[in-house]
């Protein structure tokens, strides 16, 4: 699954403060993703990540960016 630095992710389950959407601050062997509601930045594996996200919305202009 292709996420990069930048991406928001829609996930299939809520974040306690009622957010579906988190920002990907750093992607690797795991993922450093806020929370567009509260602010909350946290550590995730990639395995976790990739079966929880529902669609990926990508800022305009980044792509076809390699």
């Amino acid at each position: 699954m292709d996420v990069r630095v930048g991406d928001t992710l829609e996930m299939k389950k809520n974040h306690p403060c009622g957010e579906k959407r988190f920002l990907v601050l750093r992607s690797g062997i795991d993922f450093r993703i806020r929370c567009l509601g509260c602010g909350r930045e946290v550590l995730v594996p990639r395995s976790k990540i990739e079966r929880n996200i529902k669609k990926i919305d990508r800022p305009a202009g980044t792509e076809n960016a390699e």
